[in-house]
């Protein structure tokens, strides 16, 4: 068709110009949709680039089309992932069909609503029907509503299609769309592009109606939404290719994340693209896949006379648990030790004993005994419902499997892995994983499993990628397919594409210099550009981890888990014992820093074998913290004592957990003063609480006068206020400590501690997150505790901030409805924050 003259398009609205390239946003600045430009927009008027016709506005208001006389199509776009925002913040003026002209108002928009809850406010301005142009002004600064910017050339475009028309028409199936929001802007331009690589006539039917596939404009014009049926049509040649390779990019999102598989979505046989799950050890990495299960066995039921089978056991127990004591002696770290003592301590559990012994009694042999013996306990634990007996019924799983190998006769043997594996099972038990040679494994990914789940703790050790709560079909996938498991991301894309790969790279690559670079830096103070400064103190649960944190730079000690002298064991440690790793940790940290000692954190779901507790249907809700130690006041008495022990060797905190209640804090401060009034010391310790219920937050100006300081606990703050369980494996994505409800409950705690002069410490796992640290320090808070190996790359992001910028994010970010908005706003802010200060740096 001919455009018998130049043609000008207007700008839609006030603003200043980007180049396409610079959106962040790959079917925009690839061009995807079409040529054209980016306004930051400084109205909020949306105003026809061109007289025409209105061909399609979006429902949700955030899009409209308009084509002229000659066929020139011009798409506006308001904001970016605007589609989520169901039509909230936009006035449409104008309806499809109607006639406009150059300059007429289209949409209203408002503008800080949509800042806060769209990812950006950037407008595209867009040709997409392929008119070449050239600009009228500077492709960038600033620019009028109604200033001309582009010319489209007069001459000759075509419309016309290779003639297709003859033969008959092929249908797909009837299809289920999963796109959340239907085929908006992004998802119908993937399929317009990738219909045009098809000679064939294609059209997308819904109902009655039906649209050009190789259109974008006529694809939006169908107001498809989320489990809308649709159906794809093609006439040519290539017809039946077309429909087969549009139909499964239609089923997969069309390039968009599917996070849940839309009502009725027909299966194919085609391979699966992306799968979610749950991030249980940080990073990413390109493997390929490596299938991870436990054979199955063929026992004989019955067995011989009952003194040799129960002979039989008790050699195989005495066998696995010289095994375990291997293991526990060779583990990498404490955190592994102790889930080794603990199936040790499996083995010698009455119940399953008693258990097996009865069935070697009626005639059953010892592997048959001691099979049913656990996996009939470890099915009742599982039925229970508890995220935590979940993982305990794995370990008993485990030391079934491994004391029923001994009774078998087989050995167990290294697993045999190629370079570059990345494991997949439904749930990796301790035993495998200790059969596993990290130096070829990049990374794993489980069914079944939480973020304290065994391969959650091994993966971390490692510093290996790791996801858990991926969908069963993962199962499915075949041994030596390439992989890319994204564990920040929650995600593993299967036979990533080229481009994937490419950006992965980069992106890794970026990631450890910068890694190297902190590291390099780590002995540094963590101060902001604009000369805040901020305390990076680490959490920790050892002598062996607080000296690894002082070498690391840490300032301190911010958490030290008393409880590590207390558990796994059959009876309580003695003063002595107490005083004396106490006061070797203190040395470590020294008189120039804090170390803040909470006192035992203990209850239902971290029993005390020497504690007697009646059983409860809900430990998390339960006897914990210091509810327990107000009960059994000779536990905390004794701890208070052994501590006040190295007041002279550090500026000793000491931290009470679990608190809700002022009467709880008055009693805990009344036995402290008196155990160190019997030690005859003149100076007292700080005495400060955690705020990791919403009681406490919400009363946080109640508390303030009482104590010396505060420090925030994320992970059971966020479980309690969320009433989610962050183990859960279809609850712990959501479980996000950025959700704003928590958020708010922080900025409380922080308003009201510093009205009294107190400081505030975050000590839960949101402090070890980059993302965070503006946001944590824009709402005030003093001091943040991490996790050992995150000192350094804590403190290098602190120095990449200015503390104004933080105020000013923390406080728009507080106004978003979900966690996710609130990442992805930190997320643009981290980008802007890591430019400039790297720009300053050169």
């Amino acid at each position: 068709m001919a455009t018998p003259q130049p043609l000008q398009l207007l700008a839609p609205l006030s603003g200043v110009l980007m180049a396409l390239d610079r959106v962040p946003d790959p079917v925009f600045s690839g061009r995807v949709i079409g040529d054209g430009l980016c306004i930051d927009p400084t109205s909020s008027t949306l105003c026809a680039p061109l007289a025409g016709v209105v061909s399609n506005v979006q429902a949700s208001g955030h899009a409209v089309s308009i084509t002229d006389e000659h066929g020139v199509q011009v798409l506006l776009h308001i904001g970016l992932d605007t589609v989520n925002l169901a039509g909230q913040g936009f006035t449409r003026l104008v309806e499809e069909g109607q006639e406009v002209a150059a300059g007429q108002a289209l949409i209203e928009f408002d503008a800080d609503y949509i800042a806060r809850h769209a990812r950006s406010l950037l407008t595209l301005m867009l040709v997409v029907s392929g008119e070449p142009f050239h600009w009228l002004a500077e492709p960038s600064g600033r620019v009028e509503r109604g200033q001309p910017l582009l010319e489209l050339a007069g001459g000759q475009t075509s419309s016309e299609t290779p003639d297709a028309t003859k033969g008959q028409a092929l249908f797909s199936p009837a299809l289920i769309l999963p796109n959340r929001n239907g085929l908006h802007a992004r998802p119908a331009a993937v399929f317009a592009q990738a219909a045009k690589a098809f000679t064939a006539t294609i059209h997308l039917h819904k109902q009655q109606a039906q649209a050009n596939g190789k259109s974008l404009v006529a694809l939006m014009a169908l107001q498809t939404a989320f489990g809308d049926s649709v159906q794809i049509s093609a006439v040519g040649d290539d017809a039946q290719a077309a429909i087969d390779t549009l139909a499964r990019l239609l089923t997969e999102g069309c390039g968009e994340p599917v996070t849940a598989q839309a009502p009725g979505v027909i299966a194919t046989d085609e391979p699966l693209t992306l799968l979610r799950g749950v991030c249980a050890s940080p990073g990413s990495a390109l493997g390929h896949v490596v299938q991870i299960s436990e054979p199955s066995f063929d026992i004989d039921e019955f067995g011989g006379d009952a003194d040799s089978e129960r002979e039989a056991l008790a050699h195989a127990l005495i066998e696995a648990d010289l095994a375990l004591q291997h293991l526990r002696d060779t583990a990498a770290g404490e955190a592994e030790a102790e889930i080794f003592k603990a199936h040790q301590e499996l083995l010698e559990d009455p119940g399953l004993l008693d258990q097996a012994a009865a069935l070697i009694d009626t005639g059953k042999s010892a592997a048959f005994a001691w099979r049913t013996a656990t996996e009939t306990t470890a099915a009742m634990f599982r039925q229970l419902g508890n995220a935590l007996l979940v993982e305990r019924a794995a370990d008993l799983s485990d030391v079934g499997q491994r004391v029923l190998k001994r009774l078998l006769g087989i050995d167990e043997q290294t697993l045999d892995l190629p370079q570059g594996s990345i494991l997949i099972a439904d749930q990796l038990t301790p035993s495998q994983t200790a059969r596993i040679d990290t130096s070829k494994v990049l990374g794993f990914a489980t069914v079944g499993g939480g973020a304290t789940s065994h391969v959650a703790i091994l993966a971390r050790a490692c510093g290996l990628p790791s996801i858990c709560g991926v969908p069963v079909q993962m199962l499915a996938l075949r041994n030596g397919t390439e992989v890319l498991l994204d564990a920040d991301k929650g995600e593993l894309q299967v036979q990533p594409d080229a481009a994937t790969i490419e950006q992965w790279q980069a992106r890794h690559a970026q990631q450890r210099q910068r890694h190297a670079h902190d590291l390099e830096h780590a002995a540094l103070a963590a101060c902001t550009r604009d000369g805040h400064h901020v305390e990076v103190s680490a959490n920790v649960a050892s002598l062996a981890e607080t000296e690894q944190a002082m070498a690391m730079g840490g300032a301190g000690v911010g958490l030290l888990r008393s409880e590590f002298l207390y558990l796994g064991r059959n009876h309580a440690p003695s003063h002595d014992e107490q005083v004396a790793t106490y006061s070797a940790i203190a040395r470590c940290v020294g008189p120039e820093h804090n170390l803040v000692v909470r006192t035992l954190d203990v209850g239902g779901d971290k029993p005390l074998a020497y504690v007697p507790m009646e059983s409860e249907s809900n430990p998390f809700l339960g006897l914990r913290g210091i509810r327990l130690c107000l009960e059994r006041p000779h536990l905390l008495r004794e701890q208070l004592r052994a501590m006040l022990g190295c007041c002279a060797l550090t500026r000793l905190h000491i931290m009470l957990p679990m608190v809700t209640q002022l009467a709880e804090l008055r009693l805990a401060r009344q036995m402290l003063e008196e155990e160190a009034l019997a030690l005859g010391l003149t100076e007292r310790p700080k005495l400060g609480i955690m705020i990791e219920v919403p009681a406490a937050a919400l009363m946080a100006d109640l508390f303030a006068p009482l104590v010396d300081f505060f420090s925030i606990g994320t992970n059971d703050l966020t479980q309690y206020t969320l009433a989610m369980d962050r183990d859960h494996p279809r609850l712990a994505s959501q479980a996000d400590s950025f959700h704003p409800s928590v958020l708010r409950l922080i900025a409380m705690t922080v308003k009201a501690a510093h009205a009294h002069g107190k400081w505030v410490g975050v000590c839960g796992a949101m402090a070890s997150e980059r993302l965070a640290v503006p946001l944590l320090l824009g709402l005030g808070v003093d001091e943040l505790s991490v996790s050992v190996p995150m000192i350094a790359p804590i403190k290098a992001t602190v120095r990449e901030l200015a503390l104004a910028d933080c105020q000013v994010v923390a406080k728009q970010v507080l106004g978003l409805e979900s966690a996710g908005q609130v990442r992805e706003a930190l997320q643009l802010f981290h980008e802007a924050s890591f430019e400039a200060a790297h720009v300053m740096e050169n």
